[in-house]
This record gives C-alpha cells, structure tokens and sequence, in this order.
C-alpha cells in the first residue's frame, strides 16, 4: 500500500487536476482533460569503479487540453498554483478558439471510461542514498573486470532508483492516480583478444529493489557475453534460419506495435493495412494482452484517455483480432476506441516449449542473432533490412561468433514463417516473449 506521505502527494494532484477542470467548465468548453506527473530520482553511474555522475531529478508539469466543438487547444504548466493552473487553462482555451475544427477530436467516450481501479501493485519505496547505488553499479563492474583477463576495460556502470506520481482527469467526472517506482542496474565492458575488441553489457530492472538481479549476476553476465564475441567473422551472404535470442525478439514483435496502431492505419502508412481478422502468423501463435498483472513493468488500469483497459488476444491463433486504437484514430478510422493511448500493456507471447538450447539445437545449421542495428525497417512495405551481430551455429551447436553482417527480409513473411517461440520469456520490457526462431533470412556478408 502506498505510504501516507504519498497518498498526500496524490491527493494534492487530484486537487490540482480537479481546479483545472472546475476552471475549463467555467470557460464554457465542450470538453476538458487534464493530466499530471510527478517523478523523482537519484542516478549514479561509475567507470572503472570510480563515480563519473550523481544525478538527482524531481520535476512534475500539469497538461491540459481543450476541445471547443472539434476545436482543440493544449498548454502545460510546471507552477501547481491556483494562479498558474488559471491561466494555463485560459492559455489553451486561447489555442482552441483559433485551431481549425476537426472532427473527430475530443475526449474518449464517457462509457469506456474506467470504473473498478485495483492496487496493480507498483510502488515499492526504498529509500536509497548515492552511497548505496554508487557501491552496486561498483560491485557490477568489479564482478565484470576480474571475470576474466580479457576483460581489458569498462565503459560503466549505472543505478538508477525512480519513483513517480500520476493523475488524470476529465469533464465525464473521471478522476485517478497511481504511484510507481522503477529501479535498475546496467553495465557495459570492453574485452580484447589477438587485438580485436568488443563490448557488451546487461542490465536489470524491476518495480521492486529487492528484486533486481545481483551486482555480481550483472557484471557477470555482461562480461560473459562480451567475451563470447571475441574472435568474431563475417560469413559468406547466404540464406539461413535466424534464431532471433529473446532482448532482440522483443523489437521484433515491436514493429507490429507500430503496424497495428491507428495513427499508422489511417495514414496508410502500414504494412498490415486491412488485415485484421486475416492469419498473419502460424496458427499456434497467439499474443495475449494482460493490463492488470501485479507488479509487471507495462500494467495499467486505464489508458492515457481514461479509458478502461482489458485482457484480449492481439494475435489469436494466428489471426491479427484487433488493431491499437485512441479515441482520435478510432473515429478516423469508424471503429471502436481499443483503450491504447499511451502503448501497450504487457504483451505475451505463447510458446511451443522449447529452451533456448533446445531451440539452438532444432534450428541446426543457422545464425542467432543478439544484436541489431540501424533503421532499416520500412513500415508501409514491411521490408526489414538491419546489420546484425551474433553467432554461426552448425549441428545445433554454436562454432563462432559472427559480426558486420546484414539479415533482410520482409514482416509478412517473417511473422508468417516463424517455426517455435522459446519458454525462457525476457521479462524486462512490455513484450514479454523467450527466443523466435525464422525458418530463413536472407543474410549479407563476404
């Protein structure tokens, strides 16, 4: 439960957002949102165990907007005063009597809003001092340099210990807030070998500070994978099964993210242009969205709008079930508003059972990949074309490291010819999926 100091701070937002409103209604307006957030952290970051940085935020900014039939007018303001929120809104109200007429602007429908708001459990508070983060990302780095004598160097370590409030309201009578709190551990090494170097790092994060991995477990895992890029090739260009290792996974199913929301549809600028209820992956392959799961980094009760947010299939069997709608792209669109302003929220992916090495060992003769690069993804055509880094494997067992290769393809087919999903799932991001195996890509080399 949160503290009573907090529930004080929450308090005194909600009294803020609520001024704002009772003002904008006074103004006449046919409709008003105002949104809140306070956050508050201590970063400290290190490079060969000697602090490089201490940094403190607290900063906080209230946003209104709003909306004279279709008319619309924002502004934002970081004084909490009655006299600043005043005129804030008088600031907005000035911005919406002079903004062309649209349509299809104003707030989500009053029936989608949420009514049952559940303890997700996302605020932990741990009082922390720079000593305390200073002396995990040092042991980090400690652990990572005596790991092994190849480990030449370190390009830092970093802790990070956030906490924050949110507040939003509107004139359908919503009115909610929620705190949460972040905590994180990265770190990055250089190793050397026959005078070829590399670097990689890892990292943790969790809601609660208890359960961040180790300063040990870090520092190890960044200087094991370093280490096992050493020695790294080209390969000849061919065409291979790609073993795409689960952090890397994770984007991949995020430019489905972008190919399924509304600002991308009716822009016509996406590859998945009216495929919804159209098979677009293999029929086991299902991605369930779980909003209410305790204490996972991507939970909501409501969307940005206020808006209600619900377990659902996105993939179900296959089949694209829904696209990613605001209540602005859900009337461009004549659709329903889906309560997906502001992102996603924990997406999970099914899997056919299989480990990481029994999926190494199933692919055969292939590439994982655990690195890519660049920007080569086009969102209306779906082309996919990025360098990449990783390791050649033959037999089912890993022979080399490879480096300064491109895999390309296409999303369509990437999606529809993926051949298992792994158990192991990443769960640090809000795609929640173990390793993808493709049955091929085209790969770039010598």
């Amino acid at each position: 439960m949160p503290s009573p100091s907090i529930e004080t701070e929450l308090n005194s937002l909600k009294d803020a957002v609520s001024m704002a409103l009772e003002y904008a209604a006074k103004l006449g307006t046919s409709g008003a949102e105002v949104a809140i957030s306070k956050q508050q952290g201590l970063s400290v970051s290190t490079r060969l165990k000697e602090v490089e940085t201490v940094e403190f935020n607290k900063d906080g900014a209230l946003g209104i907007t709003l909306f004279r039939d279709g008319c619309k007018g924002s502004s934002s303001t970081s004084d909490l005063s009655p006299e600043a929120i005043r005129r804030a809104v008088k600031a907005a109200d000035d911005i919406a009597r002079f903004t062309s007429e649209d349509p299809f602007n104003g707030l989500a429908d009053a029936e989608l809003m949420a009514k049952q708001i559940q303890d997700l459990e996302l605020y932990y508070p741990h009082e922390t001092t720079p000593a305390e983060l200073e002396a995990l990302a040092a042991s980090a780095e400690t652990a990572a340099l005596d790991a092994d004598a190849r480990i030449v160097n370190s390009d830092g370590a970093s802790a990070n210990a956030h906490t924050g409030a949110k507040v939003y309201g509107n004139s359908h009578g919503f009115l909610n807030g929620y705190v949460s709190s972040r905590y994180s551990l990265s770190c990055v090494v250089i190793g050397e070998q026959d005078g070829q170097m590399q670097r990689d790092y890892d990292y943790t994060v969790a809601r609660r500070f208890d359960d961040l991995w180790t300063p040990e477990a870090v520092g190890q895992k960044a200087a094991k994978k370093t280490l096992s890029r050493l020695g790294a090739r080209k390969i000849a260009t061919t065409k291979l099964p790609i073993l795409f290792a689960p952090d890397v996974a994770t984007g991949l199913m995020g430019h489905l993210v972008g190919a399924i929301s509304g600002s991308s549809l009716y822009r016509k600028s996406s590859f998945l242009l009216d495929a919804i209820d159209t098979q677009i992956f293999p029929e086991w392959f299902t991605i369930a969205e779980q909003p209410h799961l305790k204490g996972a980094l991507a939970s909501a009760c409501y969307d940005s709008e206020g808006v209600a947010t619900i377990d659902r299939n996105i993939i179900d069997s296959g089949i694209l079930s829904t696209y990613l709608l605001t209540s602005y792209s859900a009337r461009k669109l004549g659709l329903t508003n889906t309560g997906h302003a502001g992102g996603i929220y924990n997406w999970t992916l099914s899997h056919t059972g299989q480990t990481f090495d029994e999926l190494v060992k199933k692919m055969g003769t292939g590439l994982i990949v655990t690195e890519v690069m660049g920007q080569g993804v086009n969102g209306v055509t779906g082309d996919y074309s990025r360098g990449a880094a990783g390791f050649y494997v033959e037999n089912g067992e890993i022979q080399y490291p490879v480096e300064e290769i491109t895999i390309a393809g296409n999303l369509k087919e990437m999606y529809r010819n993926i051949v298992a999903v792994g158990k192991e799932r990443d769960l640090r991001s809000s795609i929640r999926t173990g390793a993808i195996l493709l049955d091929e890509m085209k790969i770039a080399g010598n």
